[in-house]
Order: structure tokens, then sequence, then C-alpha cells
């Protein structure tokens, strides 16, 4: 591990602590969105990473949405809230237990907004209710389809079905978003070079109909061309 490395690590450990306690003090979800843009922007700024979006005219200002994102690496997140950082969209993460638990990113996931997605219970009862409770704030909820991150060389892995069921149950249009880069490339080089200057592309797709009865992943794969 290269010297810039250990340096970004100690450093993006810090934000996200720091971070996660001004989140715990905070109830107010404008204000949680406002400190997870900041949080973002520090995150890529440190590491010289600039995001550019396809299709901006396609990104709604406000609304309700089920947002369904590609995931190849840990800096998904504050690519997509930067990427909304001018609309009015908020909602929680749907996390992995993991990420609650972790020791870098756990104090910030649990108080950003975040839903706990627990794979090993057998019943997701209390999943889909925090869910539910979620957009009766009138909020939108963040997923990753593919149920966790790509690690493979291909542009995207299979679907998992609660993306479906989530839309289904509380009627919630989909805006898919793909990150076009290979994001976790570029978090490999910015962590071996700390000059290197690289911009990611996001592209915003077209809003899809929650009773939509096509495959999720056939349609995302069809618009961004997969």
């Amino acid at each position: 591990m290269t010297f810039n490395a250990i340096k970004q690590l100690v450093y993006g450990l810090y934000l996200t602590n720091s971070f996660g306690y001004r989140l715990k003090k905070t109830k107010d979800p404008m204000e949680k969105k406002r400190l997870r843009l900041a949080y973002s922007k520090a995150q890529l700024d440190t590491l010289h990473i600039s995001v550019k979006i396809e299709n901006p005219e396609k990104l709604p200002q406000s609304g309700q949405y089920l947002v369904l994102i590609n995931h190849k690496s840990i800096i998904d997140p504050p690519i997509v809230e930067v990427t909304l950082k001018d609309t009015e969209i908020f909602g929680p993460w749907v996390s992995k237990k993991e990420l609650y638990n972790s020791f870098f990113f756990g104090l910030f996931v649990r108080n950003a907004g975040s839903i706990l997605l627990d794979r090993e219970k057998s019943q997701m009862s209390g999943f889909f209710a925090d869910v539910k409770n979620a957009v009766k704030r009138g909020e939108s909820i963040f997923i990753f389809p593919e149920g966790t991150r790509n690690k493979t060389d291909e542009s995207l892995t299979a679907f998992k079905e609660g993306s479906r069921i989530i839309a289904l149950k509380n009627r919630l249009p989909i805006l898919p978003l793909y990150i076009k880069t290979d994001a976790d490339k570029i978090l490999k080089n910015a962590l071996e070079d700390s000059q290197l200057e690289q911009e990611v592309t996001i592209v915003i797709g077209d809003i899809i109909d929650y009773k939509e009865k096509k495959s999720l992943e056939l349609l995302y794969r069809q618009m961004f061309s997969l």
C-alpha cells in the first residue's frame, strides 16, 4: 500500500466518522441531504474525482422514486449524491448489515439515512415496513439492484427481485442511473497517484413505471446498451 493510499484511508475514516456524528444530531431530512452531499463532495474532492452527468435534462428535480444504480465501487454513493445535488430527491439507502457494523462506515451509515437489509433473517416484514415508512415521509429509496458490488469484468450482474417488489408495494416510479465509468478503477488510480485528476460519468435514464411488467434488469440493460 502506498503512502498516499494510507493517507487517503486515514482522511476517509476521519470524514466518515466526523460526518457520522453530525448526521446523528439531526432528524431534518434536508439537513441530512446537505450533510451527505458535503461529505460526498469532500470525499471526491480529496481524491480529485469529478462527476460528469449525461442526459441531465432527464433528471427530475423533485418527486419520489426508487433510485436504481449499478454498483462497482465504494464511492458509488458519493457519486450519486453529487449527481442529485441540485434536486430535492432524498431518502434512505438500502444497506447491508455488514455496512451497519463496519468500523469504517458504520457510524455514517447508521445515521445518514439507511434501511438495514439483513438477508439472514427468515422474515423481511421489518425491512419492507421501514421502506413503507420512508415513502410515507415523502422520501425516495436508493438501492443497488445487483445486491452487492460487482467485482467481475462484466458491466452488470443479475438483479435481485427485491427492487421490483419495493416499487410495486409502494407505487414508486423507478429512476435508473448508470455509472458508466468503472469507479473502482478510478478509486484505485486515485489511491496510487495523489496528483491524478479523473472524471466519472453517470448516465440518467428514462423513468420506468412501477407497473411495468418487463424485467427491470432487461429494461436497464436496454436503456444503457449493456
